[in-house]
């Protein structure tokens, strides 16, 4: 492809070269460029691009893209000047890939809590449906239902956009994937159409990142602000965010609440932890998912499935056959009679709504024990949050690691402890150790208690020291439940 065409509807600022010059490939990265590479000078969190020009060239690259131009230039190669590398790659990169977003139906969705579980149970409704799709989510990319092993919430551009050309060439109708504020904030996500999108909510979350919860907010709302007019924006009423994630978009706006009355209108009649019976626009449904946080995450599909053109008269017979995704709400039964839930609540505000919904279910003559710990190298404000929830919906809590990275765990664990009340510091057990920490649960409980082991959810390993060892919540759990008979 020309340079030329690949930088279609890029804001250039000066080209130094031949902008007729024939690319085979694009990097943002020096240590995969090849010959005849265009490589993207980005400006990261760790690292400039800009100092990576000269070894981009060495290897091979034919043209640079950047910022700031180099004061000593190489002969045979252009060099092109833009205000915002970042955006360029984006916009560059679909080029590049032949804008894979713009032939099939690319719907995002975003907001603190609910991202997988939309993104996912949507994927499912659809393939079921018979329709061929993409996924790319936290747990995993699908394409046609083939698994991609997934690294980030939201890939780079140029595996983003090589995972929708690739959804493309297999036949893919529809896309769905979960679109994280950082994508947003560092344009990885520019270059793609959307046919829709959709905001869960926003609760404290990442501030280690964005600093302050405006940053946070005016992320998620840039991705509305961006939506064309042939897509929907919908969003969720019963969060204080939820009207303002519209007020600029271009899109239709479309709203779903439980709380307040919107467009997709639902009411819990019935809950257990079997299940739930709602009824949604006036219709009733079963529904095996649990708690209110998945009741609102229904009627997200339910009206992102109806502005795709799903059958109406069958939607809600559809959505009622779907299960959760991987780490959400994931019971675990012991032959004893204990109930063990595994989920990713790693946030104050998804912790509190799995606490809630539980102490909604159970009949309180059983014991509750929280297994909850924080990660390490991340926001360290919610630390404190995190233990106060805990304890104030529990009947015990151990504390515990999550994925303490290259920070002490037990000064983790310290933080959290500063969160809890002196009256309530008897109900708190530490045990650094997440294995030990989850056979005492099971040790502590006997039949018909609850043990919520949160966190980590669908991750099936614990990095410490920057090494990742094998560790899964739930094959931990079920384990020891064995060891206990």
């Amino acid at each position: 492809m020309k340079l030329k065409e690949i930088l279609v509807n890029c804001n250039l600022l000066e080209i130094v070269g031949n902008k007729d010059l024939d690319i085979l490939d694009v990097s943002f990265d020096s240590r995969k460029v090849n010959e005849g590479t265009l490589f993207f000078a980005v400006k990261g969190t760790q690292v400039d691009g800009h100092d990576y020009i000269d070894k981009a060239i060495e290897k091979g690259a034919s043209a640079i893209v950047c910022e700031k131009l180099p004061r000593k230039k190489v002969d045979n190669v252009t060099y092109v000047k833009v205000d915002n590398s970042a955006y360029v790659l984006g916009v560059g990169t679909a080029n590049f890939y032949g804008n894979p977003s713009e032939k099939l139906r690319l719907v995002g969705v975003t907001g603190t809590n609910g991202k997988t579980t939309i993104a996912t149970l949507l994927y499912r409704l659809f393939t079921d449906a018979g329709y061929s799709c993409g996924l790319l989510s936290t747990i995993e990319n699908i394409i046609n239902r083939e698994v991609i092993p997934s690294t980030h919430t939201t890939p780079d551009p140029i595996e983003l956009n090589g995972l929708l050309n690739q959804m493309v060439e297999k036949g893919c109708e529809y896309a769905f994937m979960e679109v994280s504020s950082h994508s947003v904030a560092q344009d990885r996500i520019a270059g793609l159409h959307f046919a829709g999108g959709i905001f869960t909510n926003l609760t404290h979350d990442h501030l280690d990142y964005h600093k302050t919860m405006a940053n946070y907010r005016n992320a998620k709302k840039k991705f509305f602000d961006g939506l064309p007019q042939n897509a929907f924006a919908l969003t969720n009423l019963d969060d204080k965010n939820g009207a303002f994630m519209l007020q600029n978009t271009k899109a239709k706006k479309l709203s779903y609440a439980l709380k307040h009355d919107a467009d997709f209108k639902g009411i819990i009649l019935e809950s257990h932890f079997d299940g739930m019976l709602l009824k949604v626009n006036g219709t009733e449904m079963f529904t095996p998912l649990v708690g209110g946080f998945n009741a609102s995450n229904l009627l997200a599909i339910y009206g992102a499935a109806l502005s795709l053109g799903f059958n109406k008269d069958e939607l809600l017979v559809e959505i009622s056959k779907l299960h959760g995704a991987n780490g959400r709400f994931d019971m675990v039964h012991s032959e004893s009679g204990i109930v063990g839930i595994v989920d990713y609540a790693h946030t104050p505000d998804a912790l509190e709504n799995v606490l809630s919904t539980i102490n909604d279910v159970r009949c309180h003559k059983e014991t509750l024990i929280t297994i909850v710990g924080c990660g390490g190298n991340r926001d360290t404000t919610k630390r404190p949050e995190m233990a106060a929830v805990a304890v104030k919906l529990s009947d015990k809590v151990i504390l515990t690691s999550d994925n303490p990275r290259n920070e002490d765990p037990d000064e983790i664990i310290r933080q959290m402890k500063t969160g809890i009340a002196e009256e309530d510091k008897h109900k708190v057990l530490s045990i650094t150790n997440r294995g030990e920490a989850i056979r005492t649960a099971v040790a502590l409980a006997k039949k018909g208690d609850i043990i919520l082991l949160a966190g980590k959810g669908h991750e099936n390993y614990q990095e410490i020291n920057g090494v990742k060892n094998h560790f899964d919540d739930k094959e931990a759990l079920s384990e020891a439940f064995k060891e206990a008979r």
